[in-house]
């Protein structure tokens, strides 16, 4: 039995953080709520009041503390998605609010290590080194402030230097369905690169691929340049997008440092996919193929947080995967991805199922900076391949067969005599850093010969 003098003090205690919020803010009264429901992976709660995005800590009748963040209300309900396991819940478990936002902690210290959605480390490095915590939502950069992209970024990869070259501080998009190469892509870009620092962010893919990044495509080398945050499948739907969120917020963190910055998203699909999850689970109503409205309204929110920052500070040059659900790159995602970013690069199954790789369709991918970060004589050479690439796709079938006559057509023979060399071009091995400079050079010779 404690003696009601120490009883006292007990409550006292537990009421002071209440009192110090409540000396700071008068008008915002903390109320200990009840958890009154639990469907899917909602909880509603009765008796509180919090902000849309703050946190709150659930307590079960054992002890054990669940953190979940308020994602909708309704009336005198509060909706929330619980960061973590949930078993041991049941009706009546306490819901205090914690009066603050989701926060991400950055600093130098998180180069070489590899974090889950929650911003704790994976690997066995010990705690985290970290000199300043950020929102995870991130600051809006005023549009006219920003620097404008003209400068060319090395990814090491032939056909996407010569044919689709991308700026730094551009915003592009990997279009494929499953199995045809693009986490391969995604590593070859990774190591081959010309960037200060590389955050990687793995959001909704299969845990086994972690490991894999990590210790087969960076390596120890590139790992030291990079930070990887990893929030898997079998994650709560909040903490896939907390995932997408903290990658992002470390990568703005490093770009407001002067540095230039690659970050790769594996996929913008699987956190489009956790929001569904999210909003349909608050009972929003679907919209287009099941993803409601409020989803295509949080991808340019994502996206628009990578590109380059004021004059004189530091570049995002971001890579998004999309996966375009059985090969449909007309999927809701993938056609609002298309809008949002600054190009798409394509790959093509039938091109890997061939043995062409990395299989980009170079007809049906595109880099809208590209005219303004690279020469007229590169343009016109990479204007030049495109053309004769799609002379021979177009008369392919006529081709095989036999159909067609030599010497009917000037551009379809030449097309016809340049298609292995241009095959050839387009093809590159995944252990293999082509440059900038060496990729144009190569051009103009295939060219030329």
């Amino acid at each position: 039995m404690i003696p009601s003098a120490n009883r006292s003090d007990l409550w006292l205690a537990r009421l002071q953080p209440y009192r110090e919020r409540l000396a700071a803010d008068p008008l915002e009264l903390v109320v200990e709520g009840k958890l009154s429901r639990m469907v899917g992976l909602t909880l509603e709660a009765e008796g509180c009041r919090a902000a849309i995005g703050s946190l709150c800590q659930v307590i079960t009748k054992s002890g054990k503390i669940i953190t979940a963040e308020v994602v909708g209300f309704g009336g005198s309900r509060l909706f929330l998605m619980p960061t973590g396991d949930t078993h041991g819940l049941e009706p009546g478990c306490r819901v205090i609010p914690m009066g603050k936002n989701s926060l991400a902690s950055v600093g130098f210290g998180l180069l070489g290590r590899v974090l889950d959605g929650a911003g704790k480390p994976l690997d066995s490095k010990g705690p985290l080194d970290t000199d300043a915590k950020v929102s995870l939502s991130g600051v809006t950069i005023n549009p006219l402030s920003r620097k404008p992209i003209r400068e060319a970024l090395d990814v090491g990869v032939r056909a996407i230097n010569a044919i689709l070259s991308v700026g730094r501080g551009q915003r592009m998009g990997l279009f494929a369905g499953t199995g045809v190469g693009k986490s391969v892509l995604l590593g070859m870009m990774t190591k081959f690169t010309n960037a200060d620092v590389v955050v990687v962010g793995l959001v909704g893919e299969r845990g086994r691929e972690v490991n894999e990044f990590v210790l087969k495509i960076l390596g120890e080398e590139g790992l030291r340049r990079a930070v990887v945050v990893a929030s898997p499948a079998d994650d709560s739907p909040l903490m896939r997008v907390h995932g997408a969120l903290l990658a992002t917020s470390i990568a703005e963190y490093f770009r407001d440092q002067g540095l230039d910055v690659l970050l790769l998203m594996d996929s913008l699909t699987r956190y489009a996919q956790a929001y569904r999850e999210i909003a349909l689970a608050i009972d929003e109503p679907p919209a287009t193929k099941g993803y409601p409205p409020s989803v295509f309204a949080k991808l340019p929110q994502l996206v628009e947080r990578a590109g380059n920052g004021d004059e004189g500070g530091g570049s995002i040059t971001a890579f998004y995967t999309v996966l375009a659900e059985g090969d449909d790159t007309n999927d809701p995602i993938a056609d609002a991805a298309r809008g949002v970013l600054d190009g798409h690069v394509v790959l093509s199954r039938s091109l890997a199922e061939s043995g062409h790789y990395p299989a980009i369709d170079i007809e049906a991918s595109i880099s809208r900076v590209m005219p303004d970060i690279i020469e007229p004589e590169h343009l016109q050479m990479a204007r030049d391949l495109r053309r004769l690439y799609s002379t021979y796709q177009q008369n392919k079938d006529l081709i095989s067969v036999g159909a067609y006559r030599p010497g009917a057509d000037p551009r379809i023979d030449k097309a016809i005599e340049k298609n292995p060399a241009i095959m050839d071009f387009l093809q590159q091995s995944m252990d293999e850093s082509v440059d900038l400079s060496r990729s144009l050079s190569e051009l103009a010779q295939l060219l030329a010969s």
